[in-house]
């Protein structure tokens, strides 16, 4: 099964990624930083989508770069969740190890449309 991990502390915006993704793919859940690191080690899914700003012992970034650092899933690919769009925020994300960045409010076929081509690529 190709897992889904979406880690933000908006219920509204968890609700719009199952809505866009639960007929297809499992939609699992993590409502903080802290949370979703330790799901992502114990769960192993195929793909995160990680809110940037959470309040919390861990924001975005910090659970982003634990992930990095983690030799056991430092290969799990992580789309950046976020409202800026900024040029300066594109390349923090990418300095911080994201394989992509995700603008809110973002369209649900979108998002469909992004994780459909990220399995088609990775299927042998």
């Amino acid at each position: 099964m190709n897992d889904i991990l979406v880690i933000d502390d908006n219920e509204d915006i968890r609700m719009l990624f199952r809505a866009a993704l639960d007929r297809e793919f499992k939609v699992i859940e993590a409502a903080n930083g802290s949370d979703g690191l330790a799901m992502v080690r114990r769960e192993r899914p195929k793909i995160v989508f990680l809110d940037v700003m959470m309040p919390g012992a861990m924001n975005g970034l910090q659970v982003l770069s634990a992930i990095r650092e983690d030799p056991d899933v430092h290969h799990t690919t992580v789309y950046l969740v976020t409202g800026r769009d900024s040029p300066q925020d594109y390349s923090n994300a990418e300095r911080h190890g994201a394989d992509g960045y995700v603008v809110k409010p973002f369209s649900v076929t979108d998002v469909q449309s992004l994780v459909r081509s990220h399995i088609a690529r990775r299927q042998p």
